[in-house]
């Protein structure tokens, strides 16, 4: 290819798990690694801010298919808070808008506070966030000082386990639901004890059944890339990794044509409902089906190879 030209993109498909380092978006980070796959088409699931680190799944070609059922599963993270003092970006970004004594607490005391935020719970997201109000991002309107009602969110706290406690330094893990914000929760814990806070490293471990072995960090990606397109490329997971909460359903060579068509089948499972994983005869991945309880099954998301991308 001659010097200047631009190369086509190829139909990459398979996911990634990037360990994000600290100080670039989401969107970036996912930029960075689209072109030294060449990969056609990408996105990610669950941003994270750019000051914190840790899994982003980013999906290439036909595993972005998988993006949404990624954003609805569960996080863990290891969190350090800065007590004493809050920010008006609830992280370490933002400048000091207050600060307080930090309360002298055991760690059976910590222990138990933070055992009080498990269970389901309501959470007002910040402003400094990626949500829309009126059409414009939360944190444009805060850049410009400006402040809006926002509605509670319904969360789930699975478990949170206190790590280290010493003076104004709180570290903890937290296993938690979709659309957890941890500034929120970190800011909601100080005052539950009379202080304030903030999140001063945010490092996400593992998103669903992703754990956090799997992940590459930028400068081992850039290392494979180096040495071409294959090395990099393989290393890229199949996209029906990200759905084994969903149980496996085979069906025939002739039924798959069917699905794969949009067509409902008849499959020997009865009185089972919900999502399911779909194979052509325990091998080639299908895409999402839905089953009905009747022995019935519906195509909601045909996942193509890349020999059938158009």
């Amino acid at each position: 290819m001659a010097r200047g030209m631009k190369r086509d993109a190829d139909p990459v498909d398979g996911l990634l798990l990037l360990n994000k380092p600290s100080g670039m978006t989401s969107n970036r980070a996912l930029q960075l690694v689209r072109r030294l796959l060449n990969a056609r088409k990408a996105g990610h699931t669950g941003s994270l801010d750019p000051a914190a680190t840790g899994m982003l799944p980013l999906c290439f070609g036909e595993a972005t298919k998988v993006c949404a059922y990624l954003l609805d599963a569960d996080k863990r993270y290891r969190v350090t808070a800065k007590l004493g003092s809050a920010t008006d970006t609830g992280d370490g970004d933002g400048h000091q808008t207050e600060s307080k004594t930090v309360p002298a607490l055991s760690a059976n005391e910590w222990h138990d506070v933070l055992q009080g935020f498990c269970g389901e719970s309501t959470q007002i997201p910040p402003m400094y966030s990626a949500l829309k109000k009126d059409g414009k991002r939360l944190y444009e309107l805060a850049r410009k000082g400006e402040v809006v009602e926002r509605e509670p969110r319904a969360i789930r706290i699975d478990a949170i386990r206190l790590l280290e406690q010493a003076g104004d330094r709180l570290v903890f893990r937290v296993t938690c639901s979709k659309g957890t914000y941890i500034r929120v929760l970190v800011e909601d814990i100080a005052h539950r004890v009379g202080t304030v806070a903030h999140t001063a490293q945010l490092h996400r471990e593992s998103v669903g059944d992703f754990e956090c072995e799997n992940m590459l960090d930028m400068a081992a990606v850039e290392a494979l890339a180096e040495q071409g397109l294959a090395p990099l490329r393989a290393r890229l997971l199949p996209a029906d990794v990200a759905l084994t909460d969903m149980p496996g359903i085979s069906i025939d060579v002739e039924d798959a044509e069917r699905f794969c068509g949009g067509q409902t089948v008849a499959v020997d499972v009865e009185e089972e409902e919900g999502l399911a994983r779909v194979y052509e005869a325990d091998k080639r991945f299908l895409g999402v089906g839905e089953l009905s309880g009747e022995g019935m099954l519906a195509p909601r998301r045909v996942f193509l190879t890349q020999e059938e991308t158009p």
